[in-house]
């Protein structure tokens, strides 16, 4: 397989994991006694992504990867919105609400998604490449996946909560989903750590004579 073809392949699951983040994520569960969206288990996924495009193919590659991201947001959103406005059929008309009721939370959430991930990507890319410039000599991969992830996933979290599931009396519920959110992405970032070598170390396995941090 090409490097071409393994990108190709990084930006399907990059698309994926969105798209299911998206359309999943409106449901809260309780774990350890923490509140935390289904979305936590394939969000990290993609800052991991794109820090192991980053680090192959550089800061443009990695916005390409963002960009689509939004488009493909933008596309779900409307095509949702689209979906929600058409009149049922005869005999689907009993299920139309329950319907509405589901894909009207998801518009919600992509919307919410929306501006956090245009924001907190472009934050996380602005991170890893400061940190790549100035301490790749004496850091590795590991510090700069991590800390541009722990910054850019707050932002993102902290939009995103708010955003997604404020209203009016739920102020101290919105605010008690945000940091244990938010700690749990980070754990998800840590143990995404190997996958980032694997991933990086798959991408230049063609291309031996790309410098390896």
């Amino acid at each position: 397989m090409t490097t071409t073809s393994k990108t190709d392949v990084l930006l399907a699951i990059y698309i994926a994991a969105i798209v299911c983040a998206e359309l999943l994520g409106g449901k809260i569960f309780t774990a350890f006694g923490i509140n935390a969206s289904v979305g936590i288990f394939i969000v990290p996924l993609t800052y991991t992504l794109n820090d192991i495009i980053f680090e192959v193919h550089g800061k443009e590659r990695a916005k390409s990867f963002m960009r689509a991201g939004f488009i493909t947001l933008l596309f779900v959103f409307c095509f949702t919105l689209v979906s929600i406005l058409l009149p049922p059929a005869g005999r689907f008309e009993n299920s139309n609400q329950a319907y509405t009721q589901i894909f009207s939370t998801s518009l919600r959430i992509i919307v919410a998604s929306l501006t956090a991930f245009w924001i907190s990507e472009r934050l996380d890319i602005l991170i890893f490449q400061r940190l790549k410039e100035k301490l790749a000599v004496n850091y590795g991969l590991w510090f700069r996946n991590n800390v541009s992830n722990i910054f850019s996933q707050f932002i993102d979290t902290v939009l995103f909560i708010f955003l997604a599931f404020y209203s009016t009396g739920r102020f101290w519920f919105v605010v008690s989903l945000i940091i244990p959110y938010w700690l749990l992405k980070c754990l998800f970032s840590a143990l995404d750590t190997p996958l980032t070598y694997a991933g990086v170390a798959w991408l230049r396995k063609d291309e031996p004579s790309k410098t390896k941090r």
